[in-house]
């Protein structure tokens, strides 16, 4: 009976996490199709996209499903194992977890060094000409992007080589290594050492990029939600157009009936008004076409109920702004606190990551998550709209930030404007970005929950030698979980989560990942305070002259379609072959553009 209630506990979990991978799908289909460009659509990029982020999504959700099954084995008001939580089944939920986490990594890693840059450069290997002429086929096309992509394999086994051979630093370092924590988690093999540094420079890496847009977009995305540009009412923009449109056209009407039949011409005077009213004209009708895309004329099913659904919730996004500059301030102040707090008291300091024994100071964020627990599953939904809330702050720096090297914007992410090789860069990057946010919610965000979870256990001594502690007439004796405890309770009773032992291993086996990743905490928080404070000063202003030359360029680039050639100069000049491409394409390949 209590084995089943156990079953039963976990497979909850389980099927709830199964419920919000369906979920995610959903969500990768929308992003995915809302922000890529009409005009230079290809199947194979949109597939890889959505794989892409429904894998990275499931991914940073693993991280509530990892501490609500740890915490469902223990009894948190009793400081004690669970009847049914026997030392095989404890071991049989953390394989399955491990198997889950190595699986949805590896897939990752699969995704983002071979499978993305695979169909970038198959991406930009298709060339309308060649296709037409029979001079270069789909083996052909295959064998070049592959070409390309063996660059990244072999990126990765030289990383996999460096971290077999090269002595982890973190085997003797810190007065407090000799704890059973701490034992556990110096790597025990060359393989284990060598993932570890693979996976810490990763996040390294991420955290780069995590502080950059992740905090840029922490504070923007709720300041956006409340200080909103005008939006853009298709309908009334359209009869205002239209309106301007034929004003503009009985001017030239008259101006054109005022000078007819006379001898010597038009006059200089009505030639420059005739000459502005045309240029205006032009103006309303890229205006007027833009009105059209944005009731969604000419996007897909997807984009129009996108459209729609954002319409009815507009009202509430003043209120969605505020609780989310709340949540911002409530994180932000928490990171800080918890920052301060290991940089202060850690156990080891550099040696090993800034490892915090037990919380010393009041953390909110931390102490919200263990009260929520009392009442099940609240904390575990918490737990994943605060990793959902990191994901999209990260989008929404992407967008705004775009993707750049150094202060030169190579890629541009807008919504119906991002193009195929933007969409899958930025997918990399939100790749890495991710393992900085598992980092960031585990060590700094909620430390002591997303370790131990609801996991206490009692200090009141057993009556018989093997039995389990027992407080509950002593509740006053039921400590939570911490890293530092060594009594023999904590040890059968506290189990750390999958997640926060592979993080505090990457650190403590290679100290230079754990303290860089660290302060570069206090980077985000700087860009975050920066950003805020920023644009708490700026007026969003519904920039038309901007807009004019997103039509114009549209424009262009539908004349360029219409002769059938696109001129690719980047990709040109990286290969040494002139590239003429169809924007739109009339068939012979995949997609709306005729790419695969």
């Amino acid at each position: 009976m209590l084995a089943s209630a156990g079953l039963l506990q976990t497979s909850l979990i389980w099927v709830a996490y199964a419920v919000a991978v369906a979920l995610v799908l959903l969500v990768a289909i929308i992003t995915t199709f809302t922000w890529q460009s009409p005009h230079e659509r290809s199947v194979t990029v949109s597939i890889v996209a959505i794989v892409s982020l429904t894998s990275l999504l499931a991914t940073v959700f693993l991280l509530p499903v990892d501490i609500a099954l740890v915490s469902s084995t223990a009894s948190a008001h009793l400081g004690a194992k669970k009847d049914w939580a026997t030392p095989e089944r404890i071991d049989g939920i953390l394989l399955t977890l491990k198997v889950v986490y190595y699986t949805l990594y590896s897939f990752d890693a699969l995704l983002c060094l071979i499978v993305i840059p695979f169909a970038y450069f198959w991406y930009e290997e298709y060339d309308e000409v060649e296709e037409e002429e029979g001079t270069s086929g789909a083996g052909a096309r295959f064998w070049k992007a592959a070409k390309y992509t063996l660059g990244f394999v072999f990126l990765v086994l030289v990383l996999f080589l460096l971290g077999f051979f090269v002595p982890a630093a973190g085997s003797g370092n810190g007065k407090h290594l000799d704890l059973d924590y701490f034992k556990r988690l110096l790597a025990a093999n060359k393989g284990e050492k060598a993932l570890t540094f693979g996976v810490g420079l990763l996040i390294t890496l991420g955290t780069f990029l995590y502080a950059l847009y992740t905090g840029a977009g922490l504070a923007l995305l709720p300041v956006s939600l409340i200080k909103s540009a005008p939006s853009i009412s298709a309908p009334q923009l359209s009869a205002t157009i239209a309106t301007d449109l034929e004003h503009n056209r009985e001017l030239q009407k008259q101006i054109e009936m005022r000078n007819a039949g006379r001898p010597d011409g038009m006059s200089q005077k009505d030639r420059r008004e005739l000459d502005a009213l045309l240029r205006e004209e032009r103006t309303l009708v890229r205006r007027e076409r833009l009105a059209a895309e944005t009731r969604g004329d000419g996007r897909s099913g997807v984009f129009r109920a996108w459209t729609k659904i954002q319409a009815v919730f507009r009202p509430l996004k003043l209120l969605g702004g505020i609780l989310l500059l709340l949540l911002s301030i409530l994180v932000w102040a928490s990171m800080l606190i918890t920052g301060i707090d290991k940089a202060a008291n850690s156990i080891c300091k550099e040696h090993c990551g800034y490892i915090l024994g037990h919380i010393n100071v009041f953390q909110p964020v931390n102490w919200i998550f263990v009260q929520s627990a009392k009442v099940f599953p609240v904390d575990y939904i918490l737990m994943a709209l605060l990793v959902l809330f990191f994901f999209g702050s990260s989008i929404t720096g992407i967008a705004t930030i775009g993707i750049r090297f150094l202060w030169v914007r190579v890629f541009q992410i807008k919504k119906g404007r991002t193009s195929p090789q933007a969409l899958l860069i930025a997918t990399v990057m939100l790749a890495l970005i991710i393992l900085a946010i598992n980092y960031a919610i585990a060590m700094i965000v909620a430390p002591q929950y997303a370790i131990y979870g609801t996991q206490t256990f009692c200090v009141n001594a057993p009556r018989h030698p093997g039995e389990q502690p027992d407080c509950r007439e002593h509740r006053d004796m039921v400590r939570p979980c911490s890293e530092v405890f060594s009594e023999p309770a904590a040890k059968d009773v506290c189990t750390p989560t999958v997640m926060s032992t592979f993080l505090n291993r990457v650190t403590i086996n290679w100290p230079v990942f754990g303290a860089i990743d660290f302060w570069a905490q206090f980077a985000f928080l700087g860009v975050f305070m920066v950003v805020f404070v920023t644009s708490l000063f700026r007026t969003p202003r519904l920039n038309l002259s901007e807009l004019d030359e997103e039509a114009e360029v549209d424009e262009e680039e539908g004349l360029l379609a219409s002769t059938g050639r696109r001129f690719g100069a980047t990709w040109g000049d990286i290969t040494g072959r002139t590239k003429n491409r169809n924007g739109y394409g009339t068939g012979g390949g995949e997609g709306s553009n005729g790419r695969g």
